[in-house]
């Protein structure tokens, strides 16, 4: 069995994999003053809450957009399971073929394997966590470029925390872009502006990439169905996709070993 983690900067999403099927997954907030033993005990409470030992666990894949977190969870994994993590980026590439001048992040070249493996191409790759990507895939695989904008959890909570009298709001679409009180017109303007702002950057990017009137636009992330059932641009939601992508390229990495 397979332990992929996706390291993000709110969260740590730990997938246990047996082939294709996800035997189980659990989140652990991101927090670079957590010890390696907290990590350890908490993760093996999850196994026990999944009938599950800790042997059974073969190998471990890792991508992260934290390396301030990345020394404590590698010990914790070394001490806990007795195995060293193989990490994205360090141990094993991605392959996504791309040109520019910075290093694509972890998570979205993982999730852009993924998306090609499951999808298809061209593609555009959409993930709403902290901040929200935008990833375009040409037809023969090439990245293309894409964008980066603050996630809508994000955006709302810098205006609770700007504007004193304006409250935390839960994250829904409203019935009407005219709210009658003031919860209803943040939300109004948050999430339906959001759904806008999502659209507008569909349409650009599939405007701006070779045959993009093609393109699948796939979303993964914990707010893409809050997103993608308020617009027909977005064809595939799948949050499975990071870590089905570590499961990919993990396979393509024994594969290469095997030759």
């Amino acid at each position: 069995m397979l332990m992929a983690i996706d390291v993000g900067n709110t969260n740590m999403v730990f997938g246990l994999l047996d082939g294709e099927h996800l035997v189980g997954s659990f989140r652990l907030m991101t927090d670079a003053n957590r010890t390696s033993d907290e990590i350890g005990l908490t993760v093996c409470e999850y196994f026990r809450r999944f009938d599950l030992t800790m042997d059974q666990v073969t190998d471990i894949i890792i991508a992260s957009v934290v390396p301030q977190v990345m020394y404590t969870l590698t010990s914790a994994i070394i001490k806990y399971f007795g195995k060293k993590p193989i990490i994205i980026d360090e141990d094993v590439s991605t392959g996504i073929r791309y040109q520019g001048d910075d290093r694509l992040g972890a998570d979205r070249s993982v999730s852009c394997v993924a998306a090609m493996e499951k999808y298809g191409k061209p593609l555009v790759v959409l993930d709403f966590g902290t901040a929200t990507t935008v990833d375009a895939l040409s037809p023969d695989g090439e990245y293309l470029g894409g964008c980066i904008l603050a996630g809508i959890r994000v955006s709302t909570d810098a205006l609770f925390h700007q504007a004193a009298m304006l409250p935390r709001i839960e994250l829904i679409r409203p019935a009407s872009v005219l709210g009658k009180n003031t919860i209803a017109q943040i939300q109004a303007g948050s999430v339906m502006g959001y759904i806008g702002a999502i659209e507008y950057l569909i349409r650009q990017t599939k405007a701006e990439m070779p045959g993009g009137e093609n393109a699948t636009v796939v979303a993964t992330g914990g707010l893409a169905r809050l997103i993608a059932d308020n617009t027909d641009l977005i064809d595939v939601v799948d949050g499975q996709l990071i870590l089905d992508g570590l499961r990919i390229i993990y396979e393509r990495y024994q594969a290469d070993k095997n030759k």
